[in-house]
């Protein structure tokens, strides 16, 4: 067992995380000597349901701004985070974000550092950014820059600009690109971690066939079962996990009765999503 020292912030932290009773997220910190993401598993391998840990949790308050380029090809999203909503509702604030996003289309921008340097009424971006913080007296950064381009791009704003999301399409009819926001609705409501199961990233299939088996093996019923029965099991829980947290294979939000990837196969069979961003506050 680790010697490590865990503070009841480090507690705290996993509590709001995972939803997990405080006494159960110290011993899988001290478990796991101190280490957060290893935390989690440890929580999840014996069996208790905890908050999906995401990297969209960067900013607390601030204002997403998702929008694409006239020609529908290029999408992007900024975050500009503040420290109080009450900042992030003001319509100036907002404004203001918009303005860096406007600049950012125009130049077609790629990166955090290029859009800080653009320039915005006379001053860099990061300029201005500092004139807000003296102005309003809070913390105020730029914390993400996406860009998406494709051959269509939808882009959606979802909670008074909590949360933005952007599709790349194969396709960029007016049919297609709707459809897309329709994708992005579904990806705002359910947040998959991929667009299909074959596009799921190796470590985070290894990482849920390590937790689904070790789930397995805690079930005194599987005790003394062979290997190759856990094994199989465990297929059985990844291809549930790949139905539930990849896109197109996802129920479509808006009609139970098909997946995302039939629902656009019946708007456009050639049409597919090539990848997908999703930012959110909190």
């Amino acid at each position: 067992m680790s010697t490590a020292t865990i503070t009841a912030a480090e507690i705290n932290k996993l509590r709001q995380t995972t939803g997990a009773g405080m006494m159960d997220c110290r011993k899988a910190l001290v478990e796991s000597d101190g280490d957060f993401e290893k935390a989690i598993d440890y929580l999840r391998k014996k069996g208790q349901k905890v908050a999906a840990l995401r990297s969209d949790r960067e900013a607390k308050e601030g204002v997403i701004i998702a929008t694409t380029t006239a020609d529908k090809k290029t999408g992007f999203i900024i975050t500009l985070a503040c420290e109080t909503d009450f900042v992030a509702k003001n319509a100036e604030f907002v404004a203001f974000t918009q303005s860096i996003m406007d600049v950012v289309v125009k130049n077609n921008a790629n990166s955090l550092e290029e859009v800080m340097a653009i320039q915005l009424d006379g001053s860099t971006v990061a300029d201005k950014i500092n004139d807000q913080v003296a102005k309003i007296g809070e913390k105020i950064q730029l914390t993400r820059f996406e860009k998406v381009t494709a051959e269509g791009v939808a882009a959606y704003i979802h909670g008074a600009y909590r949360m933005g999301v952007l599709v790349g399409l194969t396709k960029n009819s007016p049919a297609v690109l709707e459809a897309g926001k329709d994708i992005a609705m579904q990806i705002a409501a359910m947040n998959p971690v991929a667009v299909s199961p074959d596009s799921v990233p190796a470590n985070v299939v290894e990482r849920e066939r390590a937790i689904v088996t070790e789930q397995i093996k805690n079930d005194p019923k599987m005790a003394g079962k062979p290997d190759a029965m856990i094994d199989k099991i465990a297929e059985g829980k990844l291809n549930a996990f790949f139905k539930e947290n990849t896109l197109t294979a996802q129920a479509f939000v808006k009609d139970a009765s098909k997946t995302v990837g039939d629902y656009l196969k019946s708007v456009d069979g050639d049409a597919k999503v090539t990848e997908f961003k999703r930012v959110q506050l909190g």
